[in-house]
């Protein structure tokens, strides 16, 4: 899944970003876009999973379209 995430803009967002899916799905890929604050993630989980841990974290996420 590749979610939009305007609020990631550094490097500390991109670690709290990875540490919010591990907690979803500890086997996750993370792969960061800071530029284009996108991430794409390839999980087990559930779409709704990730989003939920991510905007616990303080990251609103949404599907990228």
């Amino acid at each position: 899944m590749i979610l939009n995430i305007p609020e990631m803009s550094c490097g500390h967002c991109r670690a709290a970003v990875e540490a919010a899916v591990a907690g979803v799905d500890a086997g996750a890929r993370v792969t960061v876009d800071l530029a284009t604050r996108r991430a794409e993630i390839v999980t087990s989980a559930a779409p709704e999973a990730v989003i939920a841990a991510l905007a616990a974290a303080g990251y609103a996420a949404a599907p990228a379209g």
